[in-house]
């Protein structure tokens, strides 16, 4: 595993749309672990790929430090309530603010062999997974910020 730079506000890709994987190899493996280690060791709770400068549709989440969840090409199929959050993010360091997000989704993604999987989450889970899914559609959580943390 190796430590990736994250890539920050300003630069380009991270307002670009990103390309689903169609390759599940030792390069996509390579990938999902450096993600994993590079946001361990910002001290964040989920990356997607556009952060560590890839257009491809993956993200890593751990709400925890402890529980890690690996998603491939990840589509949101439900979402259910609201809730406001705060969230900063990794690629726009030192600012943070409220954001309205879905209470609960469903996700369908897959694994780092293929392997398709749904996950129902909610909560904090359910916020970062809807955070680092905009990533891969070039949204940043300052665009859907609300009015008075503009």
């Amino acid at each position: 595993m190796a430590r990736r730079m994250i890539v920050k506000l300003g630069d380009e890709v991270l307002r670009k749309k990103c390309s689903e994987v169609t390759d599940f190899d030792a390069k996509l493996a390579t990938l999902l672990d450096d993600m994993k280690e590079t946001m361990i060791l910002a001290d964040g709770v989920g990356l997607a790929a556009p952060q560590v400068g890839m257009l491809k549709r993956i993200a890593v989440i751990s709400p925890d430090g402890e529980e890690f969840y690996e998603f491939v090409n990840p589509v949101i199929t439900k979402s259910s309530g609201k809730q406001i959050c705060r969230e900063g993010c990794l690629s726009v360091p030192g600012v943070s603010g409220e954001v309205e997000r879905p209470k609960k989704v469903e996700v369908k993604a897959y694994d780092r062999h293929g392997k398709p999987f749904v996950l129902k989450a909610e909560g904090f889970l359910a916020n970062i997974c809807c955070h680092e899914f905009d990533h891969l559609d070039g949204t940043l959580f300052i665009d859907k910020m609300l009015p008075g943390d503009r």
